[in-house]
């Protein structure tokens, strides 16, 4: 069964990522995500000029055997992103990384306290660790949505805080 949550891209295009979602390549122009609770990896290879970002939703979950890997999840998401880069002939440690995201979201809901921004960050961190990767920026946290553009023609990463308590 194939995985779930790849997306592909056509030169000159900007792909809008959502939550469960993934790229990873040269094309298209630009890769772009609005996070609230959720995460966002962004990864850049330098000389080799390739990148990736995924959104991921929850850190992790119990996948039964022989169910398809799913980006929604963390640990998943990372790890199809990395089998990726593999095929490309490229190494985690080559790799620049920006980790964005995990807002508080529902900061007025004391009754339900799920964390799950904040265990989205941890998950994030752990991963980026666990890989090898090097990590170059991070902006985490908060109570505040951001919007992530990967631009694949310079590797540039720009993040933005938006207005307003949630997404």
């Amino acid at each position: 069964m194939d995985d779930l949550g790849r997306m592909r891209g056509r030169p000159g295009e900007h792909l809008n990522l959502f939550a469960g979602q993934f790229f990873f390549g040269r094309e298209p122009s630009t890769v772009r995500t609005l996070l609230g609770s959720c995460v966002a990896v962004v990864l850049w290879h330098p000389q080799r000029r390739l990148g990736g970002m995924c959104h991921f939703l929850l850190p992790q979950r119990q996948r039964p055997a022989g169910q398809a890997r799913d980006a929604r999840y963390g640990d998943e998401a990372l790890a199809m992103m990395v089998e990726a880069l593999r095929q490309s002939g490229t190494d985690p440690r080559d790799y620049e990384a920006h980790l964005y995201g995990g807002a508080d979201t529902m900061p007025d809901q004391t009754d339900l306290r799920l964390n799950i921004g904040e265990r989205n960050i941890e998950r994030g961190w752990s991963l980026i660790d666990h890989y090898g990767f090097t990590l170059q920026a991070i902006d985490v946290g908060d109570r505040v949505p951001r919007q992530v553009r990967l631009d694949l023609g310079t590797g540039e990463v720009e993040m933005r805080r938006c207005q307003g308590s949630t997404v």
